[in-house]
This record gives C-alpha cells, sequence and structure tokens, in this order.
C-alpha cells in the first residue's frame, strides 16, 4: 500500500501590492506521491516519509481539517469515498479532482493513505466582499459591471477572473481600444474574504491608418473606400466613428464591395481575404482586402412568369426596369423582387413567392433572368397583435390602422398604416409590422412591436437669437395626454420684443369618431419696431386677447377639412412720451399722435378692434411621416372670413404646396409653394389710408425667407435725413425704417437634406442647401411727410427767423440753410418682383436645445431690402 502524504502548506495573506502572487501561486493539484519508505505516519505530520500503497486499503476513518466555512460532512459528500470502502490511489486521485471541481478549494491534499485514516487537508478559495474598478474613463461601471460573472458573497477563482478580463478586454474591443489592458488584483481582508480589483489601462482608440485593395482593375482605390463604413483616420476623423477600427464593419465592408460590383455587372467578383493587422504600437490597424473581380455581364432575355389568376406575367414584364443589354445589376434585381411582391400585396397575396431563375452564359456574358411568380391564395387580416405599449392605449394605435380584422390584405395600406403610426411620434421611428401566416394558409397575421418614448415635455430655457434677442420660455405640452392621443399644452413666453401667454387642448377622435376638436385661449403682447440706422427702436404695441375653436374631420385617406372660429380684441398704442404732442402747449394732456415724429401710417394703426372670423382649411397630405416627411407631397388651402360681428372686415386666402422626395441614396429633396392674399370689405378712411389695417397684413423676412431680416422684405417708408447743404445723407445709419406689411405676397423654397455618418446623426446634426424666392406688395400708397427745419445761414447778413418748411417741393428761404431733423419719407419694395437667395443651413439638437443657424446670401433683392448674411436661433423651438 502506498501512502500519500503532501507537504504541509503555510496559510498565505495577500494585500494589495501581492494580489498577482495569489492569482498565479494558487497551488495545482496535488495528487498522491509515490515513497520508498514505509513509515506510520499521522495526520498531522507532513514530513514523515511515505510507503509504497498496498494495491487495496480499507477506509478505517475520513477527517476533514483546513476547513473554514464548510462542514466536514459537505467537503466529504463532493468525494466518493466512503468509510469501510476500499481505496487505491486512483480513487484517491479521482476524489482529488472531484474536490477541484467544486471550484471551493484553493488547495486539497488527501493524508494517511499508508494508515487507512484519510485527513482530507483543503484550504478554501475565499469569499469576494466587493468588486473594484479602477482607471476606467471611457467606459463607465454601469457598462462594465454587467460583463462581470464575479459578485460579492461569491467564491473566488482564478478561472472567473480571467474570464472577467477577457469579457473587459472585448468590451473596450467593441469600441475601437484594441491596447485596452486588464490586471486583476485582491487585497486579503481577514475571515478569508478578498476585494477584487480589476485595474483598467483604457488606451486610445484604435484608428484605420491604411486601407490597401489588391486585385482591382476596373475601379480605383479611392472609388472602391468610397463605398466603404470604415474611412482612414484624417484630420476630421473626430467627427465620426468611421476610422475607428471595427471587425463588425470589416464584415459589413466586404458586403459593400460585393454589392458595389454586382451592381455593375461583376456577377463573379469575390473578396478572396480580408486582413486586419494591428501595428507594432499598438495603436492603429491596417487592412488589406485581396479582391478578384471576375468577367462583366450584361442581362439576357428578362421575363415574368406568373402563376396567379390577378397576376399577369406579360403585362409585368413590360413594366420590369431592366432591358435585354443593359448592364446587369444585382440590386436592381432585389428591388424588382421586392417590387413585385408588393404588387402582388395589392390583390390580396401576403405570401406571395416571387423567385427569380437565373441562367448564365459565360460565352456570350449575359444573364437570362425569370421571375417566376408562385401560386399563392388570397389572403385576409386574420388579426392585429400590438405589443410594447404601457402608457398609449391600443385603441390610439388601432385607430391608425388602416386594415381590420376580416379585411383582405392589401400591401399599400400596411405601408400607410406604419407611417399614420409613426407621425403620431408617440413610438421609435422604422418601426415594422411584421406578417405572420395564421391558423390557415389564407390569414396573415400583422404584428407590431413598439418602443415608446417620452411624449411630455416640460422647457425652462433661456437664450439669444438674432430674431428676438434675449428671450426666455417655459412650457409644458403633453402629445399623449393620459395615453388617449390627446394633447394639453400652455406656454409663457418673453423676449424683448413679445411675450405671451397661451394654452390649448385638442381631441383627435371626439366619441371615438374621426372628428378632432380643440380650443386654444391666448394673451399676446407684441412690440413692433424699426430701424434707425441699425439699431431697432420700440415703435407700436400691439395687445390681442382670444380664443379659437377648431373642429376637422377626413374626407378620404389623405384629403381632411377643418373649420375653425376665433374672436379676439386688439388695441394698438404708441409711447405718448415719444410720438404724442400737446397741441396748445396747456399740459402733458389730451395730446395727439404726432405724423411728424413717428409717420402717419402708425398714427392710423391707433385703435382698438374686435375680430369675429369663422375659416376652413382643406388639406391633401399623403407624406409618408408628418413630423419630418421624406416622401410625398402636401397641399393646404385656407380661408377665414372676418365680420360676423366685430369691428374688421376681410377675406383672407393661403394657399401652400410642398413635395419631398429622396432622389438618390438618403439626401431628401424639398420644394414648396406658398401665397396668400386679404381682401377688405371696409373703406379706408382717407384716400393716403389702405382700408386693411396693420396688424392685419402679411409680413415677411427671417424666419420665412432667408437672407433677410426680420420684416425685411416689402413695402416700407424710409424715413431720409439731410445735410446742412440739402442733398440727403447716404448713410444706412442715418434713417428710420418702417415694414407697413402688403396684401399679397408668394414665397417659393427648394431645400436639399444631406445625409451625414453616424456620428454626426448621433448629435442631432442635420445639413442643408436651400433657395428661397418670394414678394409682398398690394399696398396702397401711404402718405408721406417732407421736412425742411430752415434756420438762420451765418454767412449772410442780417437775421432770419428760424421756420419749418413741410412738403416735398418746398424749400428754405434765401438766407437760411436746412437745420437739424429735416428729413423725407420715401415708400418703396411695393413690388411682386422675386426676392432671391441662397445659403446653407445646419439643423442641431444641441445638449442645452434646439439650434439652427443659416449662412444666406440674397442674390436679388429691392430697393429698400434689409438683408442679413447669418440668422440663428438657440434656446427656443425652430
Amino acid at each position: 500500500m502506498t501512502a500519500i502524504t503532501a507537504s504541509n502548506h503555510r496559510r498565505r495573506l495577500c494585500s494589495a501590492l501581492l494580489v498577482g502572487t495569489f492569482l498565479s501561486g494558487i497551488a495545482l493539484p496535488a495528487y498522491a506521491q509515490q515513497a520508498t519508505a514505509p513509515a506510520a505516519a499521522a495526520p498531522t505530520a507532513p514530513t514523515a516519509p511515505t510507503v509504497a500503497p498496498q494495491p487495496e486499503s480499507v477506509i478505517r476513518s475520513l477527517a476533514v481539517s483546513g476547513n473554514q466555512r464548510l462542514e466536514p460532512e459537505t467537503v466529504i459528500s463532493y468525494m466518493k469515498l466512503r468509510v469501510g470502502e476500499t481505496y487505491t490511489r486512483e480513487r484517491l486521485d479521482e476524489a482529488l479532482r472531484d474536490l477541484y471541481a467544486t471550484e471551493l478549494f484553493a488547495d486539497v491534499q488527501i493524508l494517511g493513505g499508508d494508515t487507512g485514516n484519510l485527513v482530507i487537508q483543503v484550504r478554501e478559495n475565499p469569499v469576494i466582499n466587493r468588486i473594484i474598478l479602477e482607471g476606467n474613463k471611457r467606459i463607465k461601471d454601469d457598462k462594465i459591471n454587467p460583463e462581470i460573472r464575479l459578485a460579492p458573497r461569491q467564491i473566488f477563482t482564478r478561472t472567473k477572473a480571467r474570464a472577467d478580463v477577457a469579457r473587459i478586454i472585448e468590451l473596450y474591443r467593441r469600441q475601437g481600444r484594441f491596447a485596452a489592458q486588464v490586471e486583476p488584483k485582491i487585497v486579503q481582508l481577514e475571515q478569508n474574504r478578498v476585494d477584487v480589483v480589476f485595474e483598467i489601462s483604457e488606451g486610445p482608440k484604435s484608428k484605420v491608418r491604411q486601407i490597401n485593395i489588391l486585385g482591382n482593375e476596373k475601379f480605383s482605390d479611392n472609388e472602391l473606400r468610397s463605398h466603404m463604413a470604415t474611412k482612414r483616420t484624417n484630420f476630421l476623423s473626430f467627427l465620426s466613428s468611421g476610422s475607428v477600427y471595427d471587425p463588425d464593419r470589416l464584415a459589413y465592408d466586404q458586403q459593400q464591395l460585393r454589392l458595389f460590383y454586382l451592381t455593375e455587372g461583376y456577377a463573379d467578383f469575390r473578396v478572396v481575404s480580408a486582413v486586419a493587422e494591428l501595428t507594432p504600437d499598438r495603436q492603429d490597424f491596417i487592412i488589406t482586402y485581396v479582391v478578384e473581380e471576375g468577367e462583366r455581364y450584361k442581362f439576357g432575355d428578362v421575363k415574368v412568369e406568373s402563376e396567379i389568376r390577378d397576376f399577369k406575367g406579360e403585362n409585368l414584364t413590360r413594366l420590369l426596369p431592366m432591358k435585354k443589354g443593359d448592364w446587369y445589376n444585382a440590386k436592381q434585381m432585389e428591388d424588382t423582387v421586392t417590387s413585385l411582391t408588393e404588387s402582388a400585396g395589392l390583390f390580396g397575396y401576403a405570401f406571395a413567392d416571387v423567385n427569380p431563375q437565373i441562367e448564365r452564359d459565360k460565352e456570350t456574358k449575359t444573364m437570362a433572368v425569370t421571375f417566376q411568380v408562385a401560386e399563392s391564395p388570397r389572403v385576409y387580416v386574420d388579426r392585429i397583435d400590438i405589443n410594447g405599449n404601457t402608457a398609449t392605449r391600443d385603441k390610439v394605435i388601432r385607430r391608425e390602422f388602416r386594415l381590420a380584422e376580416g379585411d383582405p390584405f392589401n400591401s399599400v395600406r400596411v405601408k400607410r398604416s406604419k407611417d399614420r403610426i409613426e407621425s403620431l411620434g408617440y413610438f421609435q421611428e422604422d418601426l415594422e409590422i411584421t406578417q405572420t401566416q395564421g391558423a390557415t394558409p389564407d390569414r396573415v397575421v400583422l404584428g407590431l412591436d413598439v418602443e415608446e418614448k417620452a411624449t411630455g415635455e416640460l422647457q425652462v430655457s433661456a437664450g439669444f437669437s438674432s430674431l428676438e434677442r434675449f428671450l426666455v420660455n417655459l412650457s409644458i405640452r403633453q402629445r399623449n395626454f393620459m395615453g388617449k392621443g390627446q394633447e394639453v399644452r400652455a406656454a409663457v413666453n418673453y423676449s424683448s420684443y413679445s411675450k405671451s401667454i397661451e394654452l390649448g387642448f385638442t381631441e383627435p377622435y371626439l366619441f371615438d369618431r374621426n372628428i378632432a376638436v380643440g380650443v386654444d385661449v391666448f394673451r399676446r403682447d407684441y412690440n413692433s419696431f424699426n430701424y434707425i440706422g441699425n439699431e431697432r427702436n420700440n415703435t407700436y404695441e400691439q395687445l390681442s386677447t382670444g380664443f379659437q375653436l377648431r373642429s376637422g374631420i377626413p374626407l378620404t385617406e389623405y384629403m381632411q377639412l377643418a373649420a375653425r372660429y376665433g374672436l379676439s380684441q386688439d388695441k394698438v398704442t404708441l409711447d405718448e412720451s415719444l410720438y404724442f404732442t400737446d397741441p396748445d402747449g396747456s399740459g402733458p394732456l389730451p395730446a395727439f399722435c404726432d405724423p411728424l415724429r413717428v409717420g402717419r401710417y402708425l398714427c392710423q394703426a391707433i385703435g382698438e378692434r374686435t375680430t369675429s372670423s369663422i375659416g376652413y382649411s382643406f388639406a391633401y397630405d399623403d407624406t409618408n411621416n408628418r413630423l419630418r416627411p421624406t416622401n410625398g407631397q402636401r397641399f393646404v388651402l385656407s380661408q377665414d372670413f372676418a365680420g360676423l360681428g366685430g369691428s374688421v372686415r376681410y377675406l383672407r386666402t393661403k394657399a401652400n404646396a410642398a413635395k419631398y422626395w429622396q432622389p438618390f441614396g438618403s439626401f431628401v429633396f424639398s420644394a414648396s409653394l406658398e401665397g396668400g392674399y386679404i381682401h377688405s370689405f371696409q373703406k379706408a378712411p382717407s384716400a393716403d389710408e389702405d382700408p386693411l389695417r396693420l396688424i392685419d397684413r402679411f409680413f415677411l423676412g427671417e424666419p420665412q425667407i432667408r437672407g433677410f431680416d426680420i420684416r425685411g422684405v416689402g413695402p416700407r417708408v424710409v424715413r431720409e435725413f439731410f445735410d446742412e447743404n440739402g442733398p440727403i445723407v447716404d448713410d444706412s445709419n442715418r434713417q428710420i425704417d418702417d415694414a407697413l406689411g402688403g396684401r399679397a405676397y408668394y414665397l417659393a423654397r427648394a431645400e436639399l437634406e444631406i445625409p451625414v455618418s453616424s456620428g454626426l446623426r448621433e448629435l442631432g446634426l442635420r445639413p442643408s442647401l436651400f433657395v428661397d424666392a418670394g414678394a409682398l406688395f398690394g399696398l396702397r400708397d401711404p402718405a408721406t411727410t417732407t421736412v425742411r427745419n430752415c434756420v438762420d445761414d451765418p454767412d449772410v447778413t442780417g437775421t432770419v427767423e428760424g421756420s419749418q418748411v413741410i412738403g416735398d417741393s418746398a424749400s428754405c428761404p434765401t438766407g437760411t440753410i436746412v437745420g437739424a431733423n429735416s428729413f423725407r419719407e420715401v415708400f418703396r419694395g411695393d413690388t411682386p418682383k422675386p426676392r432671391v437667395s441662397v445659403g446653407f443651413g445646419v439643423n442641431w439638437n444641441s445638449p442645452f436645445g434646439p439650434f439652427r443657424i443659416d449662412i444666406a446670401k440674397a442674390l436679388i433683392k429691392a430697393e429698400g431690402d434689409d438683408t442679413k448674411l447669418i440668422t440663428f436661433n438657440v434656446g427656443t423651438a425652430f
């Protein structure tokens, strides 16, 4: 019998500086050892000599030593050794393996193998007290902790620690940091407990230094690189994540290369290899692609064969986009299969199977394609399943579906349902309506998994804009009130030129019928202004109080009709201290508006009036998203008649149309045209007054026509001052500019939204190029005034009393000269001639609020227009 003994091991205490020694120094399994001299060593005498065991011995007793947390019976239960049974060296080795397999012990030895009194001497693995991360700045604890399997109150093992290190390093590699290093350390505590510390050295992001392409002859390296998501690092790399190495992006780029070649007719193209090599400094990657282009093919005979009765292959063949002789295009093939499948869906065949059969002729380098449409039963909607909506009620979503249970399936209506649900703005973008087979082959189940997003908005912001100067906005809005799809809003705004408070409520489905109703209550205090040189100067103040009732019904899927009634009271006043004169000098009041100070057109606007109006709007809208459309068109015609009581009578007509489409790629192009006209039913108080009051007219300028200032386009009166020698001073800083508005306007826009990289999209940047053109006109010529204040000429002998001469043809008498505050008023800008501007703009959803900046150059303008190169808004909606 071979005696099994082991040397006595002392317990080792580890500190934070010696934990590496602990991890690397955990004892390996100790197996039974042979000795040449027999000895009856006691279990506690580890240095006693051992004797060779007999082939079989009987276990007389089993004892456990060194255990702290585990009961002896628990330790024995992990082995197959029992008192009274025989044992051999192999059984003892098996017992050691069983104990190590539990991962509860750092060291295990079996003593007393020569006597049959076996002692299982163990050293337990420590218990984890806590997990500590050090050195991680780029990836926060809440991202790393889910990757760590070790946890407090669990048993620490070196194997688990190494696995956690590998997971943390992999997390950093997914972030592009391939130079990251993680070193696990432990801090020994009392009662065999430890703190596990992961010391992390993050390192820089590994960039792509170079992209090599070998084997390409038909296309240049630069052209192929342009189709890849991975980009070479450059000085603009901080704006995008494309230059950061990502193995998943490497696989994607291989598919992009293949897709590009397949669209150019190279049907045999393949990527032989794609290798990413880390530079010796572990800072960057060099990527090398080896490609094989192959021969270029053209389309041969192309046709459609359909087994569906309502789906005639002969008719569809004529509509195919590819023709015989065209270069082979795999993307066009995929799009055709999708188009045929959607077309079959129009006839109710939801599961139509379109299978393209390709016959390749290597001699003629042609690809004959037959699109085979297999027979399929007409399908009906079995049910609609909606999941993920916790706040929004089911009926709010279901009422946007253009199909109901039992309806024939129609792919166009499914797409329209998707667009309408997205337009609600309650859920994530790019949601999908899935189609699965129902209980029978002629039934389909429509499934919609939504992910709700916040629909409540609480905004407390302050900012500065080129339009309003300093502004403060406090608003609360809930677009999905109580999950019913109702909108409730309240807003208070304050700026240098306007103050307002507004309350509103909208119910889109009254009594669960497709009838929308709403009400708005408002009070607005608006200060108008003019320009004295480049300085703004307050002129009149308009105080409006009122309400509006709204209602709307759909006429068809894409047409709606809305009606409204509004009642408001407007009060227009001027600053008496600036613009009023005491007529007889007896006191401050009564006083009258002095047209020599403010202009007759503003004096005529003073007063209090009541407007009672009724109106309607007719709208056609088939855009794919009402919030941010990329496809479709929109047309709106509206008229408002004021005269159902009140003191104002007019008919305001407005129309606008817009079209959106994606001409190529992710570019979004939009073109819009709008115009309006106001006809007054009142007589003008005098021949030099317009029958339409100032505050009811149209105004154009920023932000409508970019490149022009607020109210910078259209009819205006400019007050120009004389110098002492008589001529007008040619200095814009010494002019007063009052915009009068107009009765007619038109505005046209064309804008191209430019796609950006994923990194810029994450920042919320949306750049665009635009062209604006428009005009404001149709106002009756107002009365203007010319004033010359004549004073004595010191160079002329004698004296003449100073006088004031009023009139265009009047001049100062001999011996006098033009004095201060002499001016003439000129009416300008009342022309339908278009003003045109071009420019570049950027929308940015910044952390401190939405931001919009436009840089626009006015190419065509009229005399008197006010232009502006740069305009921006921050801290308020745009």
